[in-house]
């Protein structure tokens, strides 16, 4: 496989699909997926049930307030907010500015504080699609040190996190501990393809990837242990063993769909050796450099 397969990823949201569902279908899916009754949301709403039924089925059509209540009570994701408001006929309800846009320069520092206080273990930002968006310097220390093929790359060209760990040179040949981490991190991506099918392709590529490295025993659920109250992910370095478990922080009040698809995962050593070698090489760095 070639290096440029990482190149052709988008920085932010992948591009809309074509809108395949109707307002009224789109309405039931949103509400069925909440497990919450037409009873139960028109008594949220202050309308009738017959009302939310009428609107489900097409023989009535919200008011752009109605809608917009409906969607807040059913906690929908902000962009199909947007997208289910377009097809009702109305503006969207949210912005979705570039990252690097004024309005969001305060999300953007807090982003920055977030990365560079984690130094030197790694942290990095994520957008919805698993694109990665900024990295810290333990961060880029850690890909260049699994995968040193990387280090031009990275600050060069988009890269998708899902690419680099079914790439047949990515994280995954690095990892000792795969059968348990491959198990766990495989679960929880199709978990959020639910939300995002953008993500299914990828997905299916890295459960070919794992199904080849680890044949039946990934397969077969049922032999695994049960699993530990964190996921320690243990990598080959040529500094020794690196172990690390992970943490992610989000808006927790996001406003625009770009700041509500972002979060940093921070990751944090599993035991002092790791501890030592991120304070050895990536600390060392970071008191190096000027000021």
């Amino acid at each position: 496989m070639s290096l440029y397969t990482l190149h052709h990823t988008p920085m932010h949201h992948a591009p809309m699909q074509p809108r395949q569902h109707t307002l009224p279908a789109s309405l039931q899916q949103i509400r069925r997926t909440q497990r919450i009754s037409q009873l139960e949301l028109s008594l949220r709403l202050g309308v009738s049930q017959r009302h939310i039924s009428f609107i489900e089925n097409g023989r009535a059509k919200p008011s752009r307030a109605l809608l917009a209540a409906w969607l807040q009570e059913l906690q929908a994701p902000l962009f199909s907010c947007n997208e289910i408001m377009l097809q009702a006929g109305f503006a969207p309800l949210y912005s979705e500015a570039p990252l690097d846009d004024p309005a969001l320069a305060q999300a953007n520092r807090a982003l920055e504080h977030l990365l560079s206080a984690h130094d030197p273990m790694p942290a990095i930002i994520l957008d919805t699609h698993w694109n990665l968006l900024r990295m810290n310097n333990g961060a880029k220390w850690l890909a260049g040190t699994l995968m040193p093929w990387t280090r031009e790359l990275i600050g060069s060209a988009p890269i998708n996190m899902i690419d680099l760990l079914s790439h047949p040179e990515g994280m995954l040949k690095q990892i000792i501990n795969l059968e348990e981490a491959g198990v766990a991190l495989l679960a929880h991506l199709r978990h959020e393809a639910l939300s995002q099918p953008t993500l299914t392709a990828r997905i299916d590529a890295l459960a070919s990837l794992l199904g080849q490295r680890l044949g039946v025993q990934f397969l077969n659920p049922g032999l695994h242990r049960s699993p530990a109250p964190t996921l320690n992910i243990r990598y080959a370095s040529p500094f020794g063993e690196i172990a690390l478990f992970s943490m992610f922080t989000t808006f927790g009040t996001p406003q625009d769909i770009t700041l509500a698809s972002l979060r940093v995962e921070h990751m944090f050593a599993a035991n002092r050796e790791t501890q030592a070698i991120f304070a050895r090489h990536v600390g060392t760095q970071q008191q190096e450099t000027p000021s």
